[in-house]
């Protein structure tokens, strides 16, 4: 067993003195501390000290008070404390420095936003920054403020996350992954005690996934790494799947590179060392939730990717137009970044790679077939110098035309692609599945999809929740929920999936483009209310805003926060250049001889060795920094105990995130649900069931009009150019490999049921013709009502005698289930039954208990 080592340092109390900041770290149960010296003398230069022990309660407490003793000072008879506590913290961000002196930041309030067994993620709340140099040694700047502010239009209180116990910057199969152990290991590990002791590992992070490191810089070789904490940027959401009373959670990660990270229009492509904009990596993990330790529970992952198209290309945005031209900067004719781009992919997902390009193919004044063109050119120039079964596999679907079409159906298309992806690639697992005829401890995802339009934010999203859901089946399949690997969309789960994906399309949209999705998936499934135009409309007035006045101040945050730019005494400030091209390319400042790659091997030898795993994969342990231990079960630093329940915390249940975490029975399942099963199509009323993967096409409408009108048919981010509609191979276009597709010619047939479903597929209810017993009891009740009219001229009086008249006189056979003679009472009995009711109504009298004793002796003897 393998688990990674967990920060001991949980919380943060911060004290303060004139010369110094003492930063005392401690574990949740504070059983566990360790100090931060950093010195406030130093104007411009960052001191931090750490003496790298580990303190008990007591000698952290007999420290302070030698370190308060030690600062009093006697000043007008009075005795002034030197040590005063100056601020509370779940955490260090980094350190910062602009101008001036250097600034800490810390995180001060945090909320726990998801869970992977007992690990837990965190979401920033707020943060503090706080000036380390004291007032008296201050040196003063008159830039220093601007540059803090644009600093600080980075929200760290928007979607970043980070983790106490789990690696945030890595997948989950590499999280799984057992480490590589040298000979130095294994002597220190004997055979006879590894039933006693596990592993304990500690490599470093993706930083391409860190978006702090800039700001961990300054104190990465000083200080231990329990006090680093990574942060990644981009989304997390979590839902319960209730499948009966067995929960399953579904949990979703977004990655943000940080790259070749910015804006919309200002960034776009790829820099020199093959970084592409835009670039999110999106993880989607199921687990099934009725075993919480990490080691007995059963956990499923995909992993997809998503990014701009790796070529030297932009937009201008000097013009104010809302679809500024493309142009193409640099000729590449050998592919040389996109070659090193697909190295990077390579490496940390092995092979295959398949690129599922949703970019317009055809059109009448060329604008994104430009970037399709040039991209399928390079991957098969790529594709010259690798083997057949490691060739990048390409997929282009012109999503923008199908979804204009009547006759077709985008997500259909999507499924049958989705599917192609999914068994190319598999997925992990990490236990044998229930479906397999030879048992294995656990299958690997190897190779990714990437997928990819113009921005990468409205088609994509919507392709990628197609891949997530048919994925989403085999995963259940795998945990044996499934009988079959087929998920219909109409139901609670594939609407569960749908709200996560949409959440990640409007969080990524937001930091990228400005505003959230514009097209939505409802809208492709033609499903979309006409009123969604207004806010379509709304969003890309918006988006536009954003792009045109707003885009240039975020750019420059970005990379300050990134430390792309670094203010320097001497030198123009990040708001006077011209460009920041130089910044994000800088090897084009360097000798073009010592830049120059092999224009026919473009991977390194250890990825190609390690396919088709992923290098990272096959090589974790043996990185410089890793660690790589062996450690008591007992031992804080691998039991998660503590993390996951503790029991020191007085909580209400309305705040534990297990409570308030979405639910499909109870968040996404209809109230007129005939079933529990989350599996079971959800058929709406005035809805027309729809398969996710099935060859019925969508409904037209009556009026010839779609329900989502002009801005929803467009089906792409700012493109409505026509397409050519005499593609017959319905926008779909493969190198590398085949895929079986329908041709779209012709008209489909509209027949009455097309327009007036039944009743089964409107409302889930069948009509059948009723049995001959019930029949003939219909029959029967009906004559009893008849007779019981018949001449009478108000049947309110009918008494006894008229109920046995109707009984003799009914045409149905007399026995003893309908005919039922009323009994006999006596007029005691009557005359007892009205004393009640008149007491009932006027209250009770003296008499009351004498006659509740007669009552009692009365029915004790009619039961005798």
């Amino acid at each position: 067993m393998q688990f990674k080592l967990i920060s001991s340092i949980q919380k943060i109390v911060i004290y303060e003195t004139k010369a110094r900041f003492y930063v005392v770290g401690s574990n949740n149960i504070e059983s566990r501390f360790r100090v931060l010296k950093i010195d406030r003398t130093e104007p411009q230069d960052l001191c931090v000290v750490d003496d790298k022990v580990e303190y008990t309660r007591k000698e952290i407490v007999n420290l302070l008070r030698t370190i308060e003793s030690g600062n009093r000072t006697k000043t007008y008879q009075k005795v002034h404390k030197g040590l005063s506590e100056k601020v509370s913290a779940f955490g260090i961000v980094g350190f910062v420095r602009f101008l001036e002196g250097f600034y800490i930041l810390l995180i001060t309030k945090r909320r726990k936003v998801a869970m992977i067994g007992p690990h837990t993620f965190y979401k920033i709340e707020d943060t503090k920054m706080m000036y380390i140099p004291n007032d008296t040694v201050r040196y003063t700047h008159p830039d220093e403020q601007k540059y803090v502010k644009m600093f600080q239009n980075i929200d760290l209180s928007s979607n970043f996350y980070f983790s106490y116990s789990y690696d945030l910057t890595r997948t989950l199969q590499y999280n799984m992954t057992d480490c590589t152990l040298t000979d130095s290991d294994r002597e220190n590990s004997p055979e006879k005690s590894v039933d006693d002791k596990v592993i304990g590992y500690c490599t470093p992070p993706a930083w391409k996934y860190v978006w702090n490191e800039h700001l961990l810089r300054p104190v990465l070789e000083e200080v231990h790494p329990d006090w680093l904490l990574h942060f990644i940027h981009g989304f997390i959401g979590q839902s319960k799947l209730m499948i009966y009373d067995r929960p399953v959670t579904l949990t979703l990660v977004a990655r943000r590179s940080n790259q070749f990270a910015g804006t919309r229009f200002l960034k776009r492509g790829t820099n020199d060392k093959g970084s592409v904009a835009n670039e999110v990596e999106t993880e989607q993990i199921v687990i099934d939730a009725s075993v919480s330790l990490m080691d007995k529970a059963r956990l499923t992952s995909f992993v997809q990717l998503r990014g701009s198209i790796p070529l030297h290309w932009s937009q201008d945005v000097a013009k104010m137009v809302p679809k500024p031209p493309i142009a193409l900067d640099q000729a590449d004719p050998f592919g040389c970044v996109a070659g090193q781009h697909f190295n990077q992919i390579m490496r940390r997902y092995g092979a295959p790679i398949i690129v599922l390009n949703l970019v317009k193919k055809r059109e009448k004044k060329p604008h994104e077939s430009i970037l399709t063109e040039e991209f399928a050119r390079v991957i098969e120039y790529l594709n010259q110098f690798l083997p057949p079964e490691h060739s990048i596999k390409y997929v282009g679907f012109d999503m923008a035309r199908v979804s204009k079409s009547k006759t077709s159906n985008v997500l259909h298309r999507l499924a049958e692609i989705a599917e192609y992806c999914v068994k190319k690639t598999g997925f992990y697992q990490s236990h044998p599945s229930f479906h397999c005829n030879k048992i294995r401890p656990h299958a690997r995802q190897r190779g990714a999809v990437r997928t990819n339009c113009v921005d990468c934010l409205d088609r994509t999203n919507t392709a990628q929740f197609a891949i997530g859901k048919c994925a989403l089946a085999f995963q259940l399949y795998s945990l044996g929920l499934l009988d079959s690997p087929m998920l219909d969309f109409d139901t609670d789960c594939a609407r569960m999936l749908e709200d996560l994906y949409e959440g990640q399309g409007d969080t990524l949209a937001l930091q990228y483009g400005g505003s959230q999705l514009v097209h939505r998936i409802k809208g492709y499934r033609k499903l979309a209310p006409w009123t969604s135009s207004s806010r379509d409309i709304m969003q890309t007035l918006s988006r536009y805003y954003s792009n045109a006045f707003s885009d240039a101040d975020k750019q420059h945050a970005v990379n300050l926060f990134l430390g792309v730019y670094e203010p320097r005494e001497n030198q123009l400030n990040l708001w006077e250049l011209a460009t920041d091209f130089y910044l994000h390319n800088k090897v084009c400042m360097q000798s073009p001889s010592l830049l120059r790659r092999s224009y026919t091997q473009w991977w390194d030898d250890c990825v190609y060795d390690s396919l088709p795993y992923a290098h990272e994969e096959v090589s974790k342990g043996s990185e410089e920094g890793a660690v790589v231990l062996r450690a008591s079960k007992d031992d804080e630093r691998v039991d998660v105990y503590w993390e996951h329940y503790r029991p020191y915390e007085l909580t209400c249940l309305e705040d534990l995130f297990l409570f308030r975490m979405p639910n499909s029975t109870r968040d996404f399942m209809p109230k007129f649900a005939p079933t529990l099963s989350p599996f079971a199509p959800r058929v709406h009323p005035g809805r027309r069931q729809e398969e996710f993967g099935s060859t019925t096409e969508a409904n037209p409408s009556v009026s010839g009009l779609d329900s989502t009108a002009s801005l929803m048919s467009t089906g792409s981010e700012g493109s409505t150019d026509s397409s050519d509609s005499s593609d017959i191979e319905g926008g779909l276009e493969m190198i590398g490999d085949s895929l079986i597709q329908r041709e779209e010619s012709g008209f489909s047939h509209v027949s009455l049921k097309d327009l007036f479903p039944c009743m089964f597929d409107s409302y889930g209810v069948d009509i059948k013709p009723p049995n001959k017993h019930s029949t003939s009891s219909y029959k029967c009740h009906t004559q009893i009502g008849k007779n019981a009219t018949q001449g009478l001229d108000n049947p309110a009086t009918a008494n006894s005698k008229n109920y046995t008249n109707l009984i003799q006189t009914s045409s149905f056979p007399m026995d003893s289930v309908f005919n039922v003679e009323p009994p006999n009472v006596n007029l005691k009995s009557k005359d007892v039954y009205q004393t009640f009711v008149r007491r009932g109504q006027n209250g009770p009298d003296p008499t009351a208990k004498a006659e509740h004793h007669f009552y009692h002796q009365y029915l004790q003897q009619s039961f005798q």
